[in-house]
């Protein structure tokens, strides 16, 4: 599944086609962000059901963020990331599998941090792919 099919799939109120590459990756970020925050409440309230669905789409969304890496442009982020995203899907499976919420923060914060870079890069990325 690309990018695109599964910021479609979780939120699929916002269009899509008006959101240019960078603003789509900011939107999945903060869906995979949402979901896991949700996942976290549901596993509180012992609905292992909601829980496993909710973790189950943050995954998806974490893959479709690794999709959209770029290994020619790139330079070494781009492996580094998809070790990453392939590190909080692993722990996510396992936060689920435990019912482990520490799990669940350890990702929230790779994920906070990873947006928090992406988000101060809005202006340059925006910039280049006007000029490209």
């Amino acid at each position: 599944m690309n990018g695109l099919q599964a910021y479609q799939r979780v939120n699929n109120q916002t269009s899509t086609v008006d959101a240019d590459p960078h603003r789509l990756i900011q939107l999945l970020y903060n869906g995979a962000i949402e979901r896991i925050n949700m996942a976290k409440a549901r596993m509180q309230a012992s609905d292992h059901a909601g829980k496993g669905q909710l973790i189950g789409k943050a995954i998806d969304i974490i893959g479709g963020l690794r999709s959209f890496l770029d290994f020619e442009k790139g330079g070494d982020l781009a492996p580094r990331l998809e070790a990453l995203y392939d590190y909080m899907e692993r722990t996510l499976l396992e936060a689920s599998a435990k019912n482990d919420v520490a799990k669940l923060d350890e990702v929230l914060s790779l994920l906070r941090s990873i947006k928090e870079g992406w988000d101060g890069i809005r202006e340059e990325a925006v910039g280049q792919q006007a000029a490209g």
